[in-house]
């Protein structure tokens, strides 16, 4: 069972890890994915082990909260964000209101500021620092709680770096005050005097007010990386005009059932996925398949749920409802991307869980030697707390996760679903691509053009045809079908039917068998038949008993996207093949008009996978573009299998990328965004990594004999700066655009 969760409280990498690992470890747990952005949770699992319950107690003994998500994933996490975020911001105001008054009278003696005369005598003024500093820590509590429970399973976060710099602030200075208070009582001036810079409460209020400002700007930076994903869950309808008898009712959309019929009228949404029985409009789709221009519709073609009817009334008969309709496989596909992980987020993920450890040592390590050689706990506390303060692996956890939720945003919305981070990773290391001809590079909209009547009767011949392709999903067997139709002839029954991928269909009709399919290598160089291939030309035969009774001459026209998609890859230094089943005479004249590289042409799917091994082993990263059954096995070989939006279910099923629209360029568009993603995603670890890398050193000291120290402030400040960078980095990938080329 797969069943997905709400994650409270999760702040870092390592918070998310703490989690992943947590529910791992059950028993019957087989596979979990956190999202740290979404703050989501996904886990498969055998119900004879484990229950919900057991889960959601797992994530709570790890520190976090969960709940089971009761309704769609980003609606409830967008929910959930809206509530942390409402709170993060109370926290955010009431330390800021603590900390301007706790500071000026921390600072206030040293800099001669202005106070009321008893505020001027020290015991008085650091009481009401400690009661000012009191607020903030109760408000900020949660990085104590978190944090230090998460430190005593030794899997230590991010809060527990914040908990152990304050907190070892905190208890410094309340040790200090003791000692201070002491020399009050014993009027000991010389002791108070040595004191009295010693308290480091301003100190750890501020970095937990900062460390909270920090988390704020950055929550509110993440929710508009939802932005393009939330607009989906928008499109989804939620009423409809229903027909029933000579009456229109508007009833809710989770009343329709498969077979209903709906009124549309001009400017408003289709609430379903649907063929229109009566009507002509034109149909705005640029929310799903990414096009720009309206599309013409008329009775007979179908609609897609949460596109825009423009200017025409229209009745659909449903033919999807609920989960099956497209946009909810559109909106689950880019939930469930948004929840993969890359290969480059996988290496943070298993540096960010040896991260928080090593820093403690270092800290810990550095807060010893300053002690020996300064010989100053203050100073050598100082260190410590700056080391674990800017170490925080915020923007090691954001750097790809927040990339991959625009990246596949943009994609969405551009009409490409890319189903995990690691397609996106991995179409940007493509150099070979891949081409099905029927339906990839041609429309796939074939049409019986002409017929050679070897024996029989032409219509008998098309009704037998006809009924036996009317139970594949080729697109050449649908030109028989649709010939058929078109000369109204009635559909006869058909028994033992077989499809063979390559080979063609087999059927019964009437006691006798008939075989559909392509003709064999000899028949290729007949001259009556050559002619016509060299046109472009597909030859269908059908043959009884081994006997040719006809063949079926099927054109297919090429899309106008083609030779432009064919060009811009060319020009992008990859290599590119078409494979087909067609014959070598047709699939060169294909090529050639498009500018194909290679052809392999009388293809079986086997060979096809084969095809592709061959390349792969070459050293080749493929892309293999498809839409047919016999495309499944190689689109699942491929290094990236994608898929035509209006495909077989198959063929989607197998893709790692899905295409909403037939025009061949969004597979460049596809390929652009996806170099775009891997950049802002290397940019985003770089930027993490070397921030750490260039500040640990600084902060232990290193870097002091040059006169430079990291106050602590400071590196609370950088510190948070750094992950709102992170995001602020990935939220360019919303200035995406097309190439014009």
């Amino acid at each position: 069972m797969k069943q997905k969760y709400l994650v409270q409280g999760m702040t870092c990498a390592a918070c998310q890890l703490s989690v992943q690992k947590s529910v791992a470890s059950l028993k019957g747990v087989k596979e979990v994915q956190v999202n740290l952005l979404t703050h989501a949770m996904s886990v498969e699992y055998d119900q004879a082990f484990v229950t919900p319950q057991k889960i959601i107690h797992e994530v709570k003994e790890a520190g976090y909260g969960a709940k089971v998500s009761s309704e769609n994933e980003l609606k409830q996490s967008e929910k959930y964000k809206q509530l942390e975020t409402s709170f993060m911001r109370l926290r955010m105001i009431i330390s800021i209101v603590f900390l301007i008054p706790l500071m000026y009278l921390s600072m206030g003696i040293m800099l001669d500021l202005p106070l009321p005369s008893i505020l001027q005598e020290g015991i008085y003024n650091i009481i009401l620092q400690m009661l000012l500093t009191l607020p903030i820590v109760i408000y900020n509590f949660r990085y104590f709680s978190v944090g230090l429970k998460r430190l005593i399973k030794l899997d230590p976060n991010m809060d527990s770096l914040v908990a152990i710099g304050t907190g070892s602030a905190i208890m410094y200075g309340l040790f200090n005050f003791g000692l201070y208070f002491s020399a009050y009582l014993t009027n000991d001036t010389m002791t108070m005097m040595s004191l009295m810079n010693q308290f480091y409460f301003e100190t750890a209020a501020t970095i937990l007010a900062l460390v909270t400002v920090g988390k704020y700007i950055e929550e509110i930076s993440k929710a508009k990386t939802l932005g393009a994903l939330n607009k989906l869950l928008d499109l989804k309808p939620k009423m409809a005009l229903k027909k029933v008898g000579n009456d229109i009712e508007e009833v809710l959309i989770t009343t329709i059932q498969v077979g209903d019929i709906v009124l549309i009228k001009p400017g408003t949404m289709i609430p379903v996925d649907g063929v229109i029985v009566e009507g002509e409009t034109q149909v705005n789709q640029a929310s799903i398949t990414g096009e720009s221009m309206p599309v013409e519709k008329t009775v007979g073609d179908q609609v897609i749920g949460a596109t825009m009817n423009i200017n025409g009334v229209i009745e659909v008969k449903v033919l999807k409802i609920g989960d099956d309709t497209t946009i909810a496989k559109l909106i689950k596909l880019v939930e469930e991307a948004s929840q993969s992980k890359a290969p480059l987020a996988k290496l943070a993920d298993t540096i960010s869980g040896i991260f928080v450890p090593v820093v403690i040592l270092i800290a810990i390590t550095a807060f010893i030697v300053w002690l020996i050689i300064s010989q100053d706990v203050g100073f050598s506390l100082q260190i410590m707390v700056a080391i674990l303060v800017i170490s925080c692996p915020c923007a090691l956890g954001l750097a790809t996760p927040v990339t991959m939720m625009v990246g596949t945003g943009m994609g969405a919305s551009h009409g490409i679903l890319i189903k995990s981070a690691e397609a996106m990773e991995k179409l940007d290391d493509v150099t070979a691509v891949v081409f099905d001809k029927t339906g990839t590079i041609t429309k796939g909209s074939p049409i019986v053009a002409e017929t050679l009547v070897l024996k029989g009767d032409l219509n008998n011949l098309l009704q037998i045809a006809g009924s036996i392709e009317s139970k594949s999903e080729h697109p050449l067997g649908k030109a028989i079908v649709d010939k058929m139709t078109t000369l109204n002839l009635p559909m006869l029954e058909v028994n033992n039917f077989v499809y063979a991928p390559g080979h063609g269909v087999r059927g019964t009709v009437e006691n006798k068998t008939y075989r559909l399919g392509k003709i064999s290598k000899e028949e290729q160089q007949l001259t009556n038949l050559k002619s016509f291939q060299e046109k472009g030309f597909t030859i269908i035969k059908m043959v009884e008993n081994d006997v040719i009774l006809c063949y079926f001459m099927l054109v297919d026209e090429i899309k106008e996207s083609s030779k432009l998609a064919i060009t811009q890859l060319r020009t992008r230094n990859l290599k590119t093949y078409m494979l087909t089943g067609d014959s070598d005479i047709v699939a060169c004249y294909i090529a050639g008009q498009v500018g194909i590289d290679h052809v392999k042409a009388e293809v079986l799917p086997e060979d096809k996978d084969q095809f592709i091994q061959s390349l792969q082993r070459e050293g080749y990263k493929v892309l293999m573009v498809g839409d047919g059954i016999n495309d499944a096995p190689s689109l699942v070989r491929a290094d990236v299998g994608m898929a035509i939006g209006e495909g077989t279910d198959i063929a989607i099923e197998a893709a790692d990328v899905v295409l909403m629209r037939q025009n061949l360029q969004t597979v460049i568009i596809a390929i652009d965004l996806s170099k775009k993603v891997v950049i802002n995603m290397k940019t985003n670890l770089f930027w993490a990594f070397i921030y750490n890398i260039i500040a640990i050193p600084i902060a232990a000291g290193l870097l002091y004999g040059y006169g430079i120290l990291l106050n602590p402030i400071i590196a609370a400040l950088a510190m948070a700066l750094s992950s709102v960078s992170v995001v602020l980095n990935a939220l360019r990938l919303r200035n995406f655009k097309v190439k014009k080329e």
